[in-house]
């Protein structure tokens, strides 16, 4: 069902600029302060085109958009991005230290960039766990029109418990390029254009389903994209415009992190702590942290208690708590919820705590209105003592409740994964004229 392609990438020439210097972490993870720091590394980072810097007087001629275009476009007058020879797909492997492991293991996660056919959901090839917000796809649109490329790779789960895509794509020798990133991920990449290996490819991954691991707000933006150059068209499902740049990871491989994203609530009046965990105490055992408990010890309970039910670490200014799930607890706002839902850490959190014990709507959750999400649980004990109502320390979503949710249709909710690395962005480019 997944149809995939070779095509002759963009690419920074390493003669000219050093990839270090022109690569970026996506969009949506750009801080304003990394923003400037790719600013400052060189005049082709690619941060100028994918969220270029508004400035004074911006116009409709005069915007983030037309300087995008005009940076892409001068760029490749000048050769420093320059098109490969051959249609190709690229293995690309990332290495990596997980973030909080101080026993120093190296995990490796395996993957390729190809093209691959752009599917409406319905044709249940490529699945969403994530819903979107119309803002990024506004942005992203825009960024889409004006440059007719697409420089970020969207993050593609498949599954392949043997492996033989992988097997397929390994390579001997260096790679083609090899860089690593400001968080000390390697990042190393091998252009494959044998005919042979790419349609032994093709041929695997016919039959598979697609996860949008990351990514939707630019998948969805594709889709729009595509259906706006479809009108008046030919209805041809071989132009540029009918396929997008994706990374595919073999979801079963054992290089597949995912971390928790953590939940911080801040600036509620009258906030009790006590009171909070006396009201939730209809729905979940809570068990008081001592003051000589360590940090280690309670993430240490945390996770082993996530393995049978849900676990939630509620820590505040006045004290912490562990939050064991009762055993068939009910509440009205889970009942319009798949059992599959009901049991995710992230769904409980949402709607029994944040909603109704917290008080919080939707919009507000969806709008971060009084709450913040950290990956790092120290950021997130951090904000407590600098002041905010509660830290929420969680337990990541595991793969299989990823994938079984997906394939049901249903999704999660906001910020409920956090693929670890990101995918870098700039190491190929995907021009659709």
């Amino acid at each position: 069902m997944a149809k995939i392609f070779p095509f002759p990438a963009l690419r920074y020439d390493p003669a000219k600029v050093p990839l270090a210097k022109v690569v970026t972490q996506p969009y949506d993870k750009i801080t304003p302060e990394m923003q400037a720091n790719y600013y400052a590394k060189s005049p082709y980072n690619l941060v100028r085109v994918i969220l270029g810097k508004q400035e004074p007087g911006d116009s409709e001629t005069n915007n983030v958009y037309t300087r995008a275009a005009a940076n892409f476009q001068a760029w490749r007058a000048q050769e420093i991005l320059t098109p490969d020879h051959a249609p190709s797909i690229y293995l690309y492997t990332q290495s990596f230290k997980v973030p909080g492991d101080n026993s120093g293991t190296i995990l490796e996660r395996r993957g390729f960039i190809a093209l691959g056919q752009i599917e409406d959901y319905d044709r249940k090839v490529v699945f969403r766990h994530e819903q979107t917000l119309s803002k990024p796809k506004a942005d992203r649109l825009n960024l889409l029109r004006a440059t007719c490329s697409h420089f970020g790779q969207i993050f593609m789960l498949y599954s392949d418990p043997a492996g033989q895509v992988d097997g397929t794509l390994r390579q001997p020798g260096p790679p083609t390029v090899e860089v690593r990133d400001e968080y000390g991920v390697i990042h190393r990449m091998w252009k494959v254009s044998d005919p042979e290996a790419i349609a032994r490819v093709q041929t695997l991954m016919a039959d598979k389903k697609l996860i949008i691991a990351d990514g939707h707000h630019r998948y969805e933006t594709a889709l729009k994209f595509r259906d706006e150059q479809r009108k008046g068209g030919t209805g041809d499902p071989d132009k540029p415009y009918e396929r997008v740049m994706m990374t595919f990871v073999n979801m079963d491989s054992p290089g597949l992190v995912v971390l928790p994203t953590h939940r911080v609530v801040f600036g509620v009046e009258n906030f009790d702590a006590a009171d909070m965990v006396r009201k939730l105490e209809k729905y979940f055992e809570a068990s008081h942290i001592g003051p000589s408990s360590t940090i280690e010890s309670v993430l240490r309970e945390l996770r082993d208690s996530g393995t049978e039910r849900t676990a939630l670490l509620a820590i505040a200014s006045t004290g912490g708590f562990l939050l064991r799930a009762r055993p068939g607890q009910q509440s009205p706002v889970l009942s319009e919820l798949s059992e599959r839902q009901r049991s995710l850490d992230v769904v409980q959190l949402h709607k029994l705590v944040l909603e109704e014990t917290l008080g919080m709507s939707e919009e507000d959750i969806r709008n971060q209105t009084h709450l913040k999400y950290l990956r790092d649980f120290r950021d997130a004990l951090n904000e407590v003592r600098q002041g905010a109502n509660v830290a929420f320390i969680m337990n990541p979503v595991r793969m299989d409740q990823v994938r079984e949710v997906a394939f049901a249709g249903e999704v999660l909710p906001q910020k409920s994964t956090d693929f670890y690395p990101k995918l870098l962005t700039g190491l190929t480019i995907y021009s659709l004229e």
